[in-house]
């Protein structure tokens, strides 16, 4: 397995290329066969979820291998769905808030940043979005936000708070079908052509890392490198625009259909 695993980390990935794609693997914690995902190259970010069995130790392997590790921040949703322990909720108080993350960072060691699991209903509402943003602005952490919500404010607060941030273009494994999952891999390295970086997010399932493992050495091919997602930031000012979204509007929309 070692041996596997140097040669997996040899492989041409890092190519000299005007193209980019970060990856994300999500929900990486509940369960022991999702160590499998490090067998994937290192540049694969782990998103791990807080208070889970095996989270803590699998951030502590993936760092070892130099791999990013990010906190997968379970967030409340629109469907109502538990979004697991730890979660923010739209009825905390920004110190219940931040006082959450404290407890979910001192949990997963190594994090230089958050992205959100589910979080339809919280991303798009400004006060919980505006506490987030203040704590990782106070623990430079970057912030991803997963889009489960096309309302999403995470972004424009985390640029009036001056925290980089960066936003998924695609999932890769909506459906755990390993032909949809090969074409959404080809959207995503049409994506990065089109427009120079891409930022897809996976899950650890059996099906995915198989055609990770496949499809994965075909970027340098497209002259297409894969990167750790730290180097597709870009530092981060307050934005002083005006919002063009009215907020209101934005937090009374829970109608919206969210892929969680």
């Amino acid at each position: 397995m070692r041996l596997y695993l140097s040669l997996l980390f040899l492989l041409p990935f890092s190519v000299l290329a005007d193209h980019k794609v970060a990856i994300v693997i999500d929900d990486i914690g509940y369960r022991h066969t999702d160590r499998a995902a490090l067998l994937l190259p290192r540049q694969v970010a782990f998103a791990v979820l807080p208070h889970t069995p095996h989270g803590k130790d699998l951030a502590k392997q993936a760092w070892q291998q130099q791999r990013e590790i990010m906190l997968h921040v379970p967030m409340e949703s629109i469907k109502g769905l538990n979004p697991g322990p730890g979660a923010l909720t739209s009825t905390m108080s920004e110190q219940h808030i931040q006082e959450t993350l404290q407890a979910q960072i001192d949990d997963i060691p190594h994090v230089i940043g958050i992205n959100n699991h589910m979080g339809s209903r919280l991303t798009q509402m400004s006060m919980p979005m505006e506490s987030t943003m203040k704590f990782l602005k106070a623990n430079d952490l970057f912030f991803l936000d997963s889009r489960t919500s096309k309302f999403s404010q995470a972004e424009y607060i985390a640029r009036q708070h001056g925290v980089p941030s960066l936003h998924r273009k695609l999932f890769l494994d909506n459906k755990l079908d390993e032909s949809y999952i090969e074409n959404q891999f080809q959207k995503l390295v049409n994506l990065s052509k089109r427009d120079g970086t891409a930022i897809a997010i996976a899950h650890p399932h059996p099906k995915t890392l198989k055609v990770l493992h496949r499809m994965l050495p075909t970027l340098s091919k497209h002259q297409i490198e894969l990167v750790h997602i730290s180097t597709l930031l870009q530092p981060s000012k307050p934005d002083t625009l005006v919002v063009k979204q009215n907020t209101a509007v934005a937090e009374k929309k829970t109608k919206e259909k969210a892929t969680e």
